[in-house]
């Protein structure tokens, strides 16, 4: 049954919360992308846009490290454009589908198309749990007070608007695959259902077992204690695919499952869709 307890304000009054990525020098320099990295992950280029398969372990948002530790500043520098819009995000431990739009009147075309729900993403996840039947979480997302983690979103009342659909494939061992569908695109919405869920993200160091893994991600990297909870070094979430059709745009953009994901499923006898 769905976690519908949501934290007393000041459960964690007292002590530290973290900020999303903040400097981490105990593990190492920032994650730089060479150029002929970048160009192996492009799924499409034109004069307008740019759409990036992007790996479980590249930031989005420039960084303080160089052009080349984010998926912006690298995407800048391979073009040679001094502006590239980031359309479609995605968290840093989430792969898949990125689209980058060169110019600001297609940039502004596919954010309204998005807001106004024209723009379909599917995502695919392994999730914690049997979950043996689709399910529609339609429930209001808001910052989790009660949490460590400053940037941790959760189910509260008078929150925003957030709707997701989970549609399991293949179940078996303690563990889900499932295809996820959002009609809206608040922060880490699907984290945040899938937990309200009770089938969290395998590898979800802030929305898995407990937000305090993330505490000690940030103090100490990935260490095997983290292995042993996590199972996965990132959140097990990939966005597969991104339909344009109904923003005007006869493009349908896909990824393929990245290896580390298949490895897991395949490990665990679990049989992945045809969308991968």
């Amino acid at each position: 049954m769905p976690n519908e307890e949501i934290p007393a304000e000041n459960a964690w009054e007292g002590l530290p919360r973290a900020c999303a990525w903040p400097p981490r020098p105990k593990q190492g320099p920032a994650r730089l992308i060479a150029r002929e990295e970048l160009q192996s992950w492009i799924v499409h280029e034109d004069d307008r846009l740019l759409v990036i398969a992007k790996p479980g372990d590249v930031v989005c948002h420039p960084s303080k490290a160089g052009p080349w530790s984010s998926l912006v500043g690298a995407a800048r520098e391979y073009t040679g454009l001094p502006t590239m819009h980031l359309v479609f995000r995605l968290d840093r431990e989430t792969s898949g589908i990125v689209v980058l739009a060169k110019d600001s009147r297609m940039a502004g075309r596919l954010q309204t198309a998005m807001q106004d729900r024209k723009a379909g993403k599917t995502y695919l996840a392994i999730l914690t749990g049997e979950l043996r039947a689709p399910v529609e979480v339609d429930q209001p997302l808001g910052d989790d007070y009660g949490s460590p983690v400053f940037i941790k979103s959760a189910v509260v009342p008078g929150g925003r608007p957030a709707k997701t659909h989970f549609f399991p494939t293949a179940w078996g061992g303690g563990f889900t695959w499932a295809r996820v569908v959002t009609e809206t695109g608040r922060k880490h919405q699907i984290r945040a259902h899938a937990q309200w869920l009770g089938h969290s993200l395998v590898g979800d160091k802030i929305y898995g077992p407990d937000a305090r893994l993330y505490l000690d991600f940030i103090d100490h990297g990935w260490t095997s204690a983290l292995a042993e909870r996590l199972l996965l070094p990132r959140q097990a979430l990939h966005c597969a695919e991104i339909d344009l059709r109904r923003a005007g745009l006869d493009r349908v953009f896909t990824a393929s499952l990245p290896a580390d994901l298949r490895e897991f499923c395949e490990a665990h006898q679990l049989s992945t869709p045809d969308l991968t």
